[in-house]
């Protein structure tokens, strides 16, 4: 195996990468003086990981500090409009009467003015999705319970039934059943609220909702008043299809209006304005297997169900992503990808505000070659926080001078802002290369980029192997870092790492996506192809020494890559879809990817049916919990590869393929072990085939 003796990177030792720390979420409290993350670190034993509450200095001066601390972990942070945190946890309640052996989240509260936290709500079936009003002492939350049960209690006697009889079995009347790795019901997901009150009693929790689906992976936002709740709601559709509308619940009655119901569209990501007059919402329209979907921003006054929604910058080229409102209710910033990054920008309305008909703005707000999350607007508007990353580092909290950027004057003589880093929790670790971009432009004359990673030392007279990473989605961009597929790990034992954004890939606009839109192998391929010409070019990289490998929609591109090419001497295929006509109807949301996956599509565009032109060595990774990509692709990819392919197994049955399953993981495969020995195996496979070095697999596999 290839391996770089330099160890002062936690890169080139699994055990320290996965001992670094993590950083997610960010809160503000209402009054923009204190700043909350979570920060999630391996547990004792080191086979599963533990999160704990951060407070970081808005003002960037005094250190981070710690403020929960428990064998369980704890997460979802948010203020109150007190002061107070509350987060979410399993870790023990000093106040039961008796141990949990099982004890599900429960609702924390940690006093602003110092002490113990202590637990304000419980569900049989656990707490989840904390809301706080920010202007009321309102909270919201989600608990699941069984479609027979009518209130807490009595969902607490029918788990015990469940339990008491060892019952696992589902009974279902509805579409989906499956979840990426969760199998869906009994029990679903329903709305609480309830008054946050100044003495140590529970709160008496208001269910708002009833049985059923309907909020299933659901958005919502409470108004700053805590009376209204926003909120997703799912509603069946034709064809066992799921289509997502936009309500608003009574947080007093439960009453519920419809506030955007599009028979074209899914409505999600509701923000609610500091006024609590208007909701900005993100819509996705229903494709077609012609059409791509397309993203925007919509509005919707809150105190007129009868209104319809308005699309907001509609000309925009961009996908919005997460919305915040400006205190002031003059503008909205959003999250876009765009060119491998993902900044902020600054959308404003005119001069008669939301729901005026004037012409609405849109500036980029931030100039780092970085990506923006967890957005958060201080109550005078005068600043941002976020969580930046990118290739380059993980997660930081950041601070963003909005009034310098409104004060430069007119729109067109603004320039975009660096973020300042706060002192957050987790110092950024060492890099074992430098972080580079290549571009190319493709025969059809688009233009297609990619980050390349470099390994330290990379010359002309000592170039690296290339490993081309294809990402995953397809509707997606290498624009964050992320700790389940890093390249840093594979840069520091030598190899240069590739990252395109290939057609399909968000950030380059609606004909970008359109190009390789229902024809998966064909535009998407030719441009990992282009950009890997590219690379091979650099006279910084061997183009003899050479692999590709994805997961999910990068392993569909790895298998179809297998099947077009032989200029790699290996390929690793993660959780990836094989023969797409058996794909369609055994994934778990089959209505989605039916509407592009026709039997035309199917036919032509499914990777086992160039099975027969395999001749590259190939290494199959599967999770058996596995619901995205059902555990029978990676099954019948490794059986067609042994039986099928240019490059079958011998007659005593060896091969040079191989086949890493793990029959307790799931699309990602995320137990730090598990995490490692995925990492130990691509590692040894790459080295054997790649460098013609000798396998170091580890003896417990």
């Amino acid at each position: 195996m290839i391996q770089d003796n330099d160890a002062s990177t936690p890169f080139h030792d699994l055990d320290h990468y996965l001992e670094l720390p993590r950083v997610a979420g960010l809160a503000l409290s209402p009054d923009g003086s204190r700043l909350v993350t979570t920060v999630q670190t391996l547990d004792a034993k080191r086979t599963g990981w533990t999160t704990a509450v951060w407070e970081v200095d808005p003002a960037g001066t005094a250190p981070a500090r710690r403020l929960t601390r428990s064998r369980k972990g704890e997460s979802s942070a948010v203020f109150a409009a007190s002061g107070d945190v509350l987060f979410t946890s399993a870790r023990p309640d000093p106040a039961a009467e008796k141990d949990d052996d099982e004890p599900k989240s429960a609702l924390w509260l940690l006093p602003a003015g110092g002490g113990e936290a202590r637990v304000v709500a419980t569900a049989p079936g656990g707490v989840s999705g904390v809301l706080a009003a920010r202007a009321a002492d309102v909270v919201s939350v989600a608990a699941p319970l069984l479609p027979a049960a009518a209130d807490l209690p009595e969902d607490e006697k029918l788990r015990g039934e469940r339990t008491d009889r060892k019952l696992s079995a589902i009974l279902h009347a509805g579409y989906p059943v499956r979840h990426w790795d969760s199998d869906l019901g009994p029990d679903a997901v329903r709305r609480f609220a309830a008054p946050l009150t100044a003495d140590e009693a529970r709160l008496d929790l208001r269910q708002l909702t009833g049985p059923g689906r309907q909020l299933d992976e659901h958005q919502a936002d409470l108004t700053p008043d805590g009376a209204t709740l926003v909120t997703t709601w799912n509603v069946g559709d034709a064809g066992a299809a799921v289509r997502v509308t936009l309500v608003a619940v009574d947080t007093a009655t439960g009453e519920r209006c419809t506030l955007v119901d599009d028979p074209d569209a899914d409505a999600f990501g509701p923000a609610v304005s500091a006024d609590g007059r208007w909701v900005a919402f993100l819509s996705e329209s229903v494709t077609t297997p012609q059409e791509a979907p397309v993203v925007r921003l919509g509005l919707v006054p809150l105190d007129d169900p009868d209104a319809e929604p308005v699309v907001l910058a509609d000309d925009w080229d961009r996908w919005p992503g997460a919305i915040t409102w400006l205190p002031d209710g003059s503008g909205l910033v959003v999250t876009a990808d765009e060119d491998g990054r993902g900044p902020l920008f600054l959308l404003t309305f005119g001069p008669g505000g939301p729901g005026a008909d004037e012409p609405v703005t849109v500036e980029r707000l931030t100039s780092d070659a970085a990506t923006f999350t967890d957005v958060q607007a201080a109550p005078d508007g005068a600043a941002l926080y976020a969580l930046r990353t990118s290739y380059a580092a993980p997660s930081e909290p950041v601070r963003i001078d909005l009034a310098a950027f409104v004060a430069t004057g007119a729109p067109g003589e603004r320039t975009p802002l660096a973020a300042d880093a706060l002192r957050g929790p987790v110092p950024a670790p060492a890099l074992p290369g430098t972080l580079t971009e290549v571009d190319t432009t493709t025969a059809d004359g688009v233009r297609v980029r990619a980050w390349l990673a470099l390994p330290e030392g990379a010359a002309a007279d000592a170039p690296a192997p290339l490993l081309l990473w294809i990402h995953g989605g397809p509707l997606s961009t290498w624009n964050a870092w992320s700790w389940r597929w890093n390249p840093w790990l594979m840069v520091a034992r030598g190899y240069a790492v590739l990252l395109p954004d290939p057609a399909l890939s968000t950030g380059y606009g609606q004909d970008f996506v359109q190009r390789g839109w229902g024809a998966w192998g064909d535009a998407p391929f030719t441009d990992l192809m282009a950009i890997t010409d590219a690379a091979e070019a650099l006279p910084e990289i061997d183009a003899t020494r050479t692999a590709a490998m994805g997961g999910s929609f990068g392993g569909y591109m790895a298998n179809w890559v297998a099947g077009h090419t032989d200029r790699f001497r290996a390929i690793v295929t993660h959780a990836s879809l094989w023969a797409l006509d058996q794909f369609g109807p055994t994934t778990d949301g089959a209505y989605y990817w039916n509407r592009e996956m026709t039997p035309e599509m199917t036919e032509v565009h499914s990777p086992h049916r160039y099975v027969g032109d395999i001749r590259t060595p190939m290494l199959v990774i599967h999770g058996d919990k596995d619901y995205r990509v059902p555990i029978g692709e990676g099954l019948r990819l490794w059986q067609e590869l042994l039986t099928k392919s240019g490059l079958p197994a011998d007659d005593d049955g060896s091969t040079v393929h191989r086949f890493l399953y793990f029959p307790d993981e799931n699309h990602w495969v995320l137990a730090p072990q598990h995490a490692k020995v995925w990492y130990q195996v691509v590692l040894a496979f790459l080295a054997e085939h790649v460098l013609d070095a000798e396998p170091e697999l580890p003896a417990y596999l």
